[in-house]
């Protein structure tokens, strides 16, 4: 799946030039024996790299593919991401996941360590309603924020190593939270398990390539008896739980999902806080550019009464997201559907822009006007201090 990648100069390598290279003669294969034969080449390649931390080469090829556009991009990033999330050995076959819940609070959403007895509880529901009868697990005991994911396909790559290890034997992995970056506080965000699968080469790792299952059925259960498992780790939280997948997809899965999650967590925010019904409220939405490229919805909440921004999220682009008629759209419907009736859509274009002092992005009035987003003093202590 295509993802924004910004522009930088990258330096032109050998290795560079055969990934470009092997990407377009896969892109144009006509069989899948030929496919087979383009994704060896390319994957030992894409594996050499990044055993031996060399990202840029790949970085430089992902870019200069990216600026010309086409199937060659895609099939590099799919061979980057799959080598980056896979491991194999001899008997078996180990797959990086990600276990997504998105959340909001009017508190500080937790992350970090995780409970022995907490992460034995996942533990069981994930083989109990999500992993195949014959995979086996291996769980980190930390709760990332997105901030402390794994930041380039290296540091992927080498999680999934020690994942794939403790996999094989069944096992969970420690990890020491000063190493990873603190988290910056939102009203919503998400939070990610990850761990690694194993099962024996071809056989299934989820429940839903079994025969008598599907990914609906699967994600039914998961909803209902993980989601209890992974409640007490976000105390004071709403929370709600999307299927675990493969580490990428499931990200991006999330990334999705979020967006109008986000939405319904700040009118709930705001009638919980400011003691409103949604249909006092009013909400304005406009799209913001960088240059000509679309980057961003911004939807900034007032008091129907009222022309302050007591509250704004950002809405990001996605994909190939270009029909930006068909996301206000989809905006639109996600507040018609918890009751904010008063909605007004800006059409013309909007530069992004952030308040001086604490960069925060500013959000549109009525009027049009880019306005910080504070709420009224007396709610505004007990409210997180990120509002977007």
């Amino acid at each position: 799946m295509k993802r924004t990648r910004f522009a930088r100069r990258t330096k032109q390598t050998p290795d560079t030039e055969q990934l470009i290279r092997l990407a377009g003669q896969l892109s144009q294969s006509a069989s899948r024996l030929e496919d087979a034969f383009w994704e060896a080449r390319m994957g030992a390649l894409v594996d050499r790299l990044l055993d031996g931390g060399d990202e840029t080469a790949i970085n430089a090829a992902l870019d200069q593919l990216y600026a010309t556009g086409g199937r060659p991009y895609d099939e590099l990033a799919d061979m980057v991401e799959s080598c980056s999330e896979i491991r194999r050995t001899e008997s078996a076959d180990v797959l990086l996941i990600a276990v997504p819940v998105l959340a909001w609070s009017r508190f500080t959403i937790p992350s970090g360590p995780i409970a022995a007895e907490s992460l034995a509880s996942v533990r069981a529901q994930l083989h109990g309603h999500v992993l195949a009868g014959d995979a086996k697990l291996g769980l980190a005991d930390f709760l990332f924020s997105p901030d402390q994911l794994p930041q380039s396909y290296c540091d992927t790559a080498q999680l999934a190593e020690k994942l794939a290890k403790a996999a094989l034997h069944n096992r969970d992995i420690k990890l020491d939270p000063q190493q990873l970056p603190e988290t910056v506080p939102f009203l919503s965000d998400t939070r990610y398990l990850l761990a690694a699968v194993a099962a024996p080469h071809g056989a299934p790792m989820f429940r839903w390539q079994e025969d008598d299952a599907n990914r609906s059925d699967v994600l039914k259960h998961w909803r209902a008896q993980g989601g209890d498992a992974m409640r007490p780790l976000l105390p004071a939280c709403a929370t709600e739980v999307l299927l675990p997948q493969a580490y990428h997809a499931a990200a991006r899965e999330a990334d999705r999902a979020s967006r109008p999650y986000s939405l319904r967590a700040a009118v709930a925010f705001l009638q919980t806080t400011l003691n409103l019904a949604a249909s006092d409220l009013r909400s304005i939405i406009a799209p913001y550019y960088d240059d000509r490229q679309l980057e961003e919805y911004r939807i900034g909440f007032t008091k129907s009464d009222a022309a302050e921004v007591i509250h704004g999220v950002v809405w990001p682009i996605l994909d190939n997201e270009d029909d930006a008629a068909e996301v206000a759209t989809q905006i639109e419907s996600v507040l018609s559907e918890v009751g904010v009736r008063d909605v007004l859509v800006l059409d013309h274009r909007f530069p992004l822009e952030y308040c001086d002092d604490c960069g925060a992005p500013l959000y549109p009035n009525a009027e049009g006007e880019p306005m910080h987003a504070e709420l009224p003093e007396d709610q505004a202590e007990s409210a997180p201090r990120h509002l977007h």
